[in-house]
């Protein structure tokens, strides 16, 4: 067994694949129509064969509210492990990402948290 599929909600489809892709770098993997929303996943450029992110439509009421809840209380939706915590948090401010503070030792990995722009909070670290 093992994970090949995961997901965060976000709140519109579009705004959220061009901050995946545009912004965070990922790559579309899957585009395609279900129902009135996509099938809509992202994986990385350095692993195009691995795990996929759902980029989730948001409208189911329950979903919406543990989104939020989540949200409020910083709690990430995802983790994304990078090579170089100081560079990609330099890199991704640069672009005008919002991060709830600055790179973090916890442990043995340094995080930082940033807002996705569509619901969520995003972990960032490094091992």
């Amino acid at each position: 067994m093992k994970i090949n599929l995961t997901s965060v909600f976000v709140e519109d489809q579009d705004k959220a694949l061009r901050f995946y892709t545009e912004i965070l770098g990922f790559v579309k993997k899957h585009d395609f129509p279900v129902g009135e929303f996509k099938w809509l996943t992202v994986v990385s450029p350095e692993g195009p064969d691995d795990v996929e992110l759902l980029l989730e439509p948001n409208d189911n009421p329950v979903a919406k509210t543990y989104q939020e809840g989540i949200f409020q209380q910083g709690i990430p939706g995802a983790a994304f492990a990078v090579d170089d915590i100081q560079a990609e948090y330099d890199r991704l401010t640069a672009l005008g990402v919002s991060f709830k503070g600055e790179p973090t030792r916890a442990g043995q990995v340094i995080q930082a948290v940033l807002d996705d722009t569509c619901g969520n909070l995003i972990l960032l670290y490094q091992a």
